[in-house]
C-alpha cells in the first residue's frame, strides 16, 4: 500500500487505509456514526461523481460492495447503507468523491432514514474540525490504526 493518500486537500495516513485497489481505497472514519462506518474513495482527487472515469466508477462501486460484504459479516449486521453526498448542496464538505459504507442492525436508529441526517451532521463537524481546528473528541491515530488492521485482515 502507498504511504499517504489524499482525501480532497487532506493527507490520509496509510495506517487508516485497510484496503486498496489500483483506482480506489477504503479507510476508517475519524468519527464513525456506527461501528464499521468507513469511506471508500477514488485515489484520484475528484470533486464530483460525474467527473469520475467509467473505470473509476466501476472500481469505486465494486470496492464499496466488497468492503460492505466483509464489514457486514464482521459486525454481524443485517444490512448496509451506501451513501454519497455529491456537491456542497447535497452535504458534501470534503471536495473528494466518497461513499459512506455503514453496516446496519435493527434498531441502530429509531427510524432507518435518520442515518442520512446523522451523516450530514458528521460531515459538517468534520469540515469544522479540519478548517477551524475546533476541540473535538476525535478518535486517536492508534484507535483508527487498530481498527484498520482488523479490517485489513478481512482482505488477506
Amino acid at each position: 500500500m502507498e504511504t499517504t493518500y489524499k482525501f480532497g486537500p487532506y493527507k490520509i495516513d496509510a495506517r487508516e487505509v485497510f484496503h486498496a485497489t489500483p483506482l480506489s481505497y477504503a479507510m476508517v472514519n475519524l468519527r464513525p456514526l456506527l461501528p464499521g462506518n468507513v469511506l471508500v474513495c477514488p485515489k484520484r482527487e475528484v470533486k464530483r461523481f460525474a467527473d469520475l472515469s467509467s473505470d473509476e466508477t466501476c472500481d469505486l462501486w465494486v470496492t464499496a460492495k466488497e468492503v460492505g460484504v466483509r464489514l457486514e459479516q464482521y459486525h454481524k449486521a443485517s444490512s448496509l447503507t451506501f451513501a454519497i453526498q455529491d456537491g456542497p448542496q447535497a452535504g458534501q464538505t470534503v471536495p473528494h468523491v466518497h461513499i459512506h459504507v455503514i453496516p446496519r442492525k435493527k434498531g441502530d436508529f429509531e427510524k432507518n432514514d435518520e442515518i442520512y441526517d446523522a451523516i450530514d451532521v458528521k460531515e459538517k463537524e468534520l469540515k469544522e474540525k479540519l478548517d477551524l481546528d475546533i476541540e473535538r473528541k476525535d478518535r486517536s491515530m492508534e484507535e483508527m490504526a487498530h481498527e484498520a488492521n482488523e479490517y485489513r485482515a478481512l482482505f488477506s
